[in-house]
């Protein structure tokens, strides 16, 4: 799999031919990743995550499969239309790529605010993209992890102990739109030293192999 990272919590997976778009958000570039999709998967509704008129405007261009939560159907819009709905525990292919659904709740903002749905994705069984929890998946091996490192419903310690739960080889920034310079860098040198894994942040549009 060749992976393209895009802003914030964007990622476009290129596998066997097909083209495969998670969380184009309106704080990604989600136009450009969305071009040539053939599937794209949505942890959860916020906007961060779901650019409705754009992934509406790429459906009129050419379709493609939406997965993700069923609750999804009430934001989506006239894309309703391409959704198939995901469960927890699910195993599916997206765009030729295996696709197994974790987790099934969002992290808890604020009490007073509702945990909507959110699901994680591992992806052909080697990469995980845990939307905005921090789930761990049972008895899988995660080679490479992007997880989120800047949230409101998030804090630091937190975060590193998720990434040393699930233990990757490498882990790459993700889901850090709302951060500065200052930001970037403290939490970039100490994200570095104590997760226990390779640890990067990407710039937009930075291309790995998965």
């Amino acid at each position: 799999m060749r992976l393209t990272k895009y802003a914030h919590s964007c990622l476009r997976v290129e596998h066997d031919g097909g083209v495969l778009v998670v969380d184009p958000g309106v704080f990604s570039e989600s136009a450009v990743a969305l071009d040539g999709a053939d599937a794209v998967l949505i942890t959860h509704e916020h906007p961060d995550h779901l650019d409705v008129e754009v992934v509406n405007r790429q459906l009129e261009r050419r379709p493609f499969v939406i997965h993700g939560p069923a609750a999804l159907a009430g934001t989506l819009g006239d894309a309703a239309q391409a959704l198939r709905p995901v469960t927890p525990g699910e195993s599916f292919t997206a765009a030729g790529v295996p696709v197994r659904a974790h987790g099934g709740r969002h992290a808890v903002i604020h009490p007073d605010i509702p945990v909507i749905d959110n699901l994680g994705y591992l992806l052909n069984d080697v990469v995980y993209h845990p939307g905005d929890a921090l789930f761990v998946p049972d008895d899988v091996q995660v080679d490479t992890l992007f997880a989120p490192i800047h949230a409101p419903w998030s804090k630091f310690s937190e975060v590193v102990d998720f990434i040393r739960a699930v233990a990757p080889r490498r882990v790459f920034a993700l889901h850090d739109a709302l951060l500065n310079g200052n930001g970037y860098g403290v939490l970039d040198r100490q994200y570095a030293a104590l997760s226990g894994s390779e640890y990067q942040r990407l710039e937009p549009g930075s291309r790995i192999d998965g």
